[in-house]
């Protein structure tokens, strides 16, 4: 009896066998192309961005773009506002905590004609605001001390504006960017994400998280139709926020202007840029990371002064 359910059943069996071989043999010569075509895919890729900084892609059109910045009552915000207003944007939104600066950048932006408003961080007032399809996540503190001399209630401070604050209002527009598949992400970070230096622990840190987050969600938003996302990372910029710092060589390093800045960032948007570093030196310091040994990195601390750089800090917080 044994014997005749085994002759039945071996057909079905060597059929099973012969389909999963068959199965299996599919799967080995598809992951074989796509180890083949990696390759290529690379090499195509890095041709294309190298022909795209000659000739540079078309400039994404700003004239149905409702823009929030927060942080935009003065420094880079300010700055931002007003060049994402020269190049076009069809309405302005400010969030800030000072209500005298976000009213005059409110009052210069509609002298260049552009429809603006003002918010005193007051992330309910999305209905009155308006479908956002650029977010421009610009608001930052920093205390400029080491961790023993920081308070608790500063270094929360640091976290939530830096970081957590990103979390809140991008989960506050994204859904409706990738209702209308129409929108922009954009994080004005800092170069001390990926370099931090000694006297600025809480900003420096916060810095790194808000990086990663904004790496998750690029990747995050590759799927995602006309949602993008743009990363800044730019060198120390002359703005009252870090007023005070000092580095050893200002003529080889000069800080950033604050309208370089916001138009570099524009243009970034418009370009459809994923991570921009300024100045473009700064891609240097990436890669020095990445191959030296740390006794050669604190050498060149020491040598550049961005170890001390803090010492003579009296930024605004």
């Amino acid at each position: 009896m044994k014997g005749i359910v085994y002759l039945s059943l071996s057909p079905w069996f060597r059929g099973a066998l012969e389909e999963n071989f068959s199965r299996e043999k599919r799967m080995q010569w598809k992951w074989l192309g796509a180890l083949l075509l990696f390759p290529v895919q690379m090499v195509y890729l890095v041709v294309k961005a190298a022909v795209c900084l000659v000739l540079p892609p078309r400039l994404r059109d700003l004239s149905r773009d409702n823009v929030l910045v927060t942080g935009g009552g003065r420094g880079i915000g300010r700055h931002l506002a007003r060049e994402f207003a020269r190049r076009g944007a069809r309405k302005i939104i400010l969030w800030g905590r000072t209500e005298k600066c976000l009213k005059e950048t409110t009052e210069e932006i509609r002298m260049m004609g552009t429809e603006c408003h003002y918010f005193i961080c007051d992330v309910g007032n999305r209905e009155e605001v308006g479908d956002i399809t650029i977010l421009v996540n610009n608001a930052a503190v920093v205390h400029g001390k080491s961790l023993m001399d920081s308070d608790d209630d500063a270094l929360l401070k640091s976290q939530h504006i830096n970081t957590l604050g990103q979390f809140w209002t991008t989960k506050a527009f994204l859904p409706r960017m990738l209702e209308l598949q129409n929108g922009h992400i954009v994080c004005l970070n800092s170069v001390l994400a990926l370099s931090a230096i000694p006297g600025a622990i809480d900003y420096c840190t916060s810095k790194a998280s808000s990086f990663a987050f904004m790496e998750s969600l690029t990747l995050g938003l590759l799927d995602c139709p006309g949602v993008n996302a743009t990363t800044v990372l730019p060198f120390h910029t002359s703005t009252e926020m870090f007023q005070g710092m000092r580095i050893r060589f200002p003529s080889l390093f000069p800080p950033l202007k604050p309208e370089t800045v916001a138009r570099r960032t524009v243009e970034a948007v418009q370009m459809n840029q994923a991570f921009l570093l300024l100045p473009w030196t700064m891609h240097v310091l990436v890669i020095l990371k990445s191959i030296l040994p740390q006794a050669a990195l604190e050498e060149i601390h020491k040598f550049s002064g961005s170890y001390t750089c803090m010492n003579t800090f009296k930024g605004r917080t």
